[in-house]
């Protein structure tokens, strides 16, 4: 056997373990539906490298991971779009079939390239109605995924999809959906990503033409400020203070108290909560 020989399985599997190493250490991305149309939301401190983008006027793609690589990947796509829109019909330009583009330009550089490429992709589509629209997830090696509804990728994913299943359902409106994003992307215990630190964007299907639009400044305030409005209507009602250990007077016309007031289970409540 040849010196240095590895078996492919050994190389594929090294290739990936690189690869999933490298997009873990990015900032999750969120891609979700609300009752208009799919929401975009990701941490982001830099204003000059977008993670989010207009792929055409119904598509959209985010993406984790190296920045060159897949910048690289987007003007791919947007060059596709353009060529296939102006030499066939626009409607010819779908999700789907950028997905497919991705996963073979994907796959073929984790096979024959020397380094996979560090990212993960999605690609998602807005139609005329909630059941047209189409969410598509593409990993390192050109797997393609079709989600349904919500897509999170990079950083702590399964963490964050666990916290984005508690709050996501079905026809939220988009004050809701960038709640349930902001709680899913914020570990418990943690602080919010403040607002220059936020990208957010969205493909609205009640826009004319471009449904693609970028949520800044005021706007994006006031979003934030319905959606605090929202987490604070939804939350339970604070306890009414009292004394540790105090027992509450007879109301008027009842006999003495008993005895020291009980727990459910009979136990004394002595207020100090062991």
């Amino acid at each position: 056997m040849p010196f240095g020989y590895a078996s492919p399985e050994q190389i594929m599997r090294d290739k990936a373990d690189y690869a999933r190493k490298g997009i873990a250490r990015g900032r999750s991305v969120v891609v979700l539906q609300y009752e208009h149309g799919i929401l975009f939301v990701a941490p982001n401190p830099s204003r000059a490298l977008h993670k989010i983008s207009e792929i055409y006027d119904r598509i959209g793609f985010a993406a984790v991971g190296r920045y060159n690589e897949f910048e690289a990947l987007r003007l791919g796509g947007i060059r596709y779009a353009d060529i296939n829109g102006y030499t066939y019909d626009r409607s010819d330009v779908t999700a789907r079939g950028l997905a497919n583009l991705y996963a073979q330009n994907l796959g073929q550089i984790f096979t024959e390239s020397i380094k996979s490429f560090e990212v993960e992709v999605v690609v998602a589509e807005v139609g005329d109605t909630p059941e047209t629209d189409a969410i598509y997830r593409l990993t390192f090696d050109g797997s393609v995924f079709d989600e349904h509804g919500m897509a999170v990728m990079g950083g702590q994913a399964e963490a964050v999809t666990t916290r984005l299943k508690e709050h996501y359902r079905e026809g939220m409106t988009l004050a809701q959906a960038l709640e349930a994003a902001l709680a899913a992307l914020t570990e418990p215990g943690g602080e919010r990503p403040p607002v220059g630190q936020l990208e957010v964007a969205v493909l609205d299907r009640n826009r004319e033409h471009r449904k693609f639009q970028r949520l800044v400044g005021s706007r994006l305030e006031t979003l934030l400020a319905e959606a605090a409005a929202g987490r604070a209507a939804q939350a339970p009602p604070a306890e009414s203070e009292s004394a540790p250990g105090a027992v509450s007077a007879p109301e008027s016309g009842a006999g003495p108290a008993d005895g020291p007031a009980t727990g459910p289970e009979g136990d004394i409540d002595t207020g100090s909560g062991g």
